[in-house]
């Protein structure tokens, strides 16, 4: 979970974000209930909340799947490769990847690869990376004093002008006018 900090994790199960099923769970330490990020349960206080990579860590640890978002039910192959490849995209976002990278790390041609993460997700693994560089940058921006062009390279991005023209693509303005919100 290096990649992820604790508020970055406590914002997407706020946001019930399932791009981010499977990569980590939250463990609600007053229930002893470990959920997945896309859990529609009511949220819990920040202060009662751990979080864990994976789902034996959490049950180690003493938490109980939720019956509602049944983080412990098995995934299908299909599901198996999205997950592995999300997690793939989320520990190397600063790498220059293209689809053929993605796909060789995988074990399946470029053409199998988006078209099962694209029925599995609804984007393609280039939108998801995209939107992780910007979920970063984003993040950056609200807790940091970076520069603009520092966070570009920071998040991954390759260029300036690709970060100011995707930051707006997904959250519809700019990384100066969102930082100003």
């Amino acid at each position: 979970m290096d990649n992820f900090s604790f508020d970055e994790m406590w914002e997407k199960i706020m946001a019930c974000d399932s791009s981010y099923d499977g990569l980590f769970y939250t463990a609600v330490k007053t229930t002893k209930i470990y959920c997945r990020p896309s859990c529609r349960s009511r949220k819990p206080k920040k202060i009662n909340v751990d979080f864990y990579e994976t789902i034996p860590e959490a049950v180690e640890a003493g938490f109980r799947a939720c019956k509602r978002c049944q983080p412990d039910a098995g995934l299908s192959p299909q599901m198996e490769l999205v997950k592995s490849v999300k997690s793939f995209l989320v520990q190397h976002y600063k790498e220059p990847l293209v689809l053929q990278d993605i796909a060789d790390f995988a074990g399946v041609s470029p053409f199998y690869l988006e078209r099962q993460f694209k029925q599995a997700t609804s984007e393609t693994p280039r939108e998801y990376l995209e939107k992780i560089r910007v979920d970063k940058a984003a993040h950056l921006l609200k807790n940091t004093s970076l520069t603009n062009l520092e966070i570009c390279y920071e998040a991954g991005f390759q260029s300036p002008s690709n970060f100011y023209k995707v930051f707006r693509t997904v959250l519809d303005c700019s990384p100066s006018e969102f930082r100003n919100k």
